[in-house]
């Protein structure tokens, strides 16, 4: 266990923009500005004040971790980074705990994330991108022969280091062998919506290697293109977009970069090349240099406090602790309760009149359907239904047009056990409107998240 006090104020650093006018002190680290912030805690700058060196530091709060249940994802994190020592995935150094936190001491990525890189600068060339797709290759490839999937592969989890290299970052929905059911294969589904590999969405098992090569292909794309394969305004043409690998390739692209873009999101996983086939391929190959893994030993003190997160079960209950916490959720359940779990891609920017709002119900349609008439009868509203859809309307006496409500209902099927409910106001008040939505979101919406998804 570790002791945080408030230091001194640092003369020689208080100005360099790290640091505040009074650091935080964790053992041989001095923490300074935040760098960024999550559902679990806040990742903060820090030196070790010995060496010099610059770190970046995780402090997870457990309580938070508790409370969403996201115990085992934390564990997996730290115990999939002990396994990992590659110049292209992210180091852990060291772990240490108090009774109410976590402190993850991680290597320190200046660039950034690749995402930003670009969205700021758009596409890459090919050279460019072949390079960082080349470490990704390799860093990739590392961790499936130390037998970890990665599962959430995206542009925002991969860092570029101040010399324009990449580092593999977010392990938290990470599997290992131990994961894997008799049949082989991976159940969870789990992932950002946009880089998910169709066989994922299909919710038959998959291979988690085999899905990590899906996500690599779209993110080649992005760095050749500069836009996403696979992107809808509507979330379930999206999700058939992925299932069917429906995507266009820019013509501009070279011979060689499409081929291999098209063997990589190819939807069916038993014929998508492999990691194997991708460093074979010629476009790949140009001017490549493996990159070897670090495997010397290292000193790294893991704190077994990091893995004492329980909480005293209800009468009747097991510990979350017991069972894997995604059991009866799956990736669009899990949107609501992780940062690393990005909804960006599904839900369209509108302007700010919230013309529309989703929430996720486990409900099926016809009982979703059935349930909104109900509700919204004994609101006062008068109901009709066309095609699949239900139109309700309020009008409130005296007042003719003004202050009436018009709201159009439907539903999409994201997987046999999630539903999608989308309102679309055609013209009406707005707060009355907004308390139709919070309404039907608290009675029928999906659990622990009550907060409604809009846009």
């Amino acid at each position: 266990m570790v002791i945080v006090r408030k230091g001194e104020e640092d003369k020689n650093t208080s100005n360099s923009g790290n640091y505040g006018n009074k650091g935080m002190r964790l053992g041989k680290y001095e923490l300074g500005r935040t760098l960024g912030e999550g559902n679990f805690g806040k990742v903060k700058f820090a030196k070790n004040v010995e060496s010099g060196q610059s770190f970046a530091v995780k402090i997870l709060e457990k309580t938070k971790i508790i409370d969403l249940k996201f115990t085992d994802q934390i564990k997996n994190e730290i115990g999939t980074l002990k396994l990992l020592k590659h110049p292209n995935v992210v180091r852990l150094h060291e772990v240490v705990a108090s009774k109410t936190k976590i402190y993850m001491v991680l290597e320190y990525v200046i660039g950034g994330e690749l995402f930003d890189k670009i969205a700021h600068n758009g596409k890459l060339t090919e050279t460019e991108g072949r390079k960082l797709f080349q470490q990704l290759i390799d860093g990739v490839s590392y961790c499936h022969n130390k037998g970890v999937s990665h599962r959430d592969l995206k542009l925002e989890n991969v860092l570029v280091d101040a010399k324009g290299n990449i580092k593999i970052s977010d392990f938290g929905l990470s599997a290992l062998p131990q994961d894997f059911r008799e049949d082989g294969l991976l159940h969870t589904t789990c992932g950002s919506p946009n880089y998910v590999a169709p066989e994922i969405l299909a919710n038959k098992g998959y291979d988690g290697a085999t899905s990590d090569v899906w996500s690599c292909g779209v993110i080649l794309y992005v760095i050749l293109t500069g836009f996403l394969p696979f992107d809808d305004r509507n979330l379930a043409v999206l999700y058939q977009k992925i299932l069917k690998g429906e995507t266009l390739i820019p013509k501009w692209l070279s011979p060689g970069a499409k081929n291999l873009i098209k063997r990589i999101l190819d939807p069916n996983p038993a014929t998508r090349i492999t990691m194997t086939g991708i460093k074979s391929d010629e476009w790949f190959k140009q001017d490549y240099s493996p990159v070897n893994p670090d495997e010397e030993e290292e000193d790294r003190n893991i704190d077994d406090e990091a893995f004492s997160i329980h909480e005293v079960p209800s009468e009747g209950e097991t510990s979350p602790d017991a069972q894997h916490p995604y059991t009866h959720i799956n990736a669009f359940q899990l949107i609501g309760m992780s940062s690393c779990l990005d909804l960006s891609g599904f839900f369209e920017k509108e302007d700010a009149s919230e013309r529309k709002i989703r929430f996720t119900s486990n409900h099926s349609a016809k009982d979703l359907l059935e349930k909104i008439e109900e509700i919204v009868l004994e609101m006062g509203y008068c109901v009709q239904k066309k095609n699949g859809m239900l139109k309700m309307m309020q009008e409130h006496k005296g007042e003719r047009s003004l202050g009436s409500l018009s709201v159009a209902a439907e539903v999409f099927e994201i997987s046999p056990s999630l539903f999608v409910v989308e309102l679309r106001k055609s013209c009406g008040d707005s707060s009355a409107y907004r308390q139709l939505c919070k309404k039907l979101s608290n009675d029928l919406g999906v659990p622990p998240s009550q907060e409604l998804l809009t846009s």
